[in-house]
């Protein structure tokens, strides 16, 4: 016989330890032995050895008056779905779907992008090394999906190989934003050689602005100063990139 209504899911606590009647005494964070707290444990068999939900509660590091910092960890990663919380979601909305303060949202997501970066910047515990367009665009491919105007370096040494990765600016370029100083600030911190600039438009637009174009030339008359070339700057949209650099070199021919 088919059912007439749509039966509601719920999900249980498995914490429970102890039953006696009616009466359910669930582990918490104070009750854990010394060993068996996050950053307790970290420290005597490794950050290896912790679970997803350890390692959020060590970078919260304390919970809320409502709920302790372990307890809100493995909540979060339950309800949200890690997958959820490494995709392109905000602080807000992050704060808002898993009910936590958003002080912790914007925690976790910056510590989610710290290890994006540690992660894109190496492969297989060597440097990643970026020599052609290709390789530079699969890199920047993910802001095509971003929903704001992002301006992103990537800096490199005198092998090609990554060694950082910046947020420039968020935001229309225009000259007032983009300031060459910003452009070449991390560059000078971190002794690159090189920069390859990507920002994305999302209007899907892959055509540089009149602005894009004039930046770009300002910038790879800031780098031939400093001594920092300029290799390349994309635009980059959900599907598609285009080379400002190029547009430049075509349009001097």
């Amino acid at each position: 016989m088919l059912a007439t209504t749509s039966p509601t899911y719920t999900l249980h606590d498995t914490d429970l330890i102890s039953r006696s009647g009616s009466d359910e005494y669930v582990l918490r964070f104070k009750d854990l032995p010394d060993y068996e707290r996050p950053r307790e444990k970290m420290l005597a068999a490794g950050v290896e050895s912790l679970t997803i939900a350890e390692l959020v509660a060590i970078l919260w590091g304390v919970g809320t008056r409502r709920e302790d910092v372990l307890a809100m960890a493995k909540r979060t990663l339950q309800e949200y779905g890690e997958r959820g919380i490494a995709g392109n979601v905000t602080a807000e909305q992050l704060a808002a779907d898993a009910g936590i303060p958003l002080t912790k949202a914007c925690q976790l997501l910056a510590g989610v992008e710290l290890g994006r970066r540690f992660y894109a910047t190496t492969r297989q515990g060597r440097p990643l090394q970026v020599r052609t367009q290709k390789q530079a665009y699969y890199y920047f491919k993910p802001m095509g999906e971003q929903g704001k105007e992002q301006l992103r370096g990537l800096y490199l040494n005198s092998r090609y190989h990554v060694i950082h990765d910046e947020v420039i600016s968020i935001g229309s370029l225009t000259a007032n934003i983009v300031h060459p100083r910003e452009v070449f600030q991390p560059a000078l911190e971190h002794g690159a050689i090189a920069v390859i600039l990507a920002h994305n438009h999302p209007s899907g637009t892959v055509e540089p602005t009149t602005a894009d174009l004039t930046i770009t030339k300002q910038l790879v008359a800031a780098g031939k100063v400093l001594g920092i070339e300029l290799l390349d700057h994309l635009v980059i949209t959900g599907r598609q990139h285009i080379s400002i650099m190029q547009c430049l070199e075509e349009s001097d021919e």
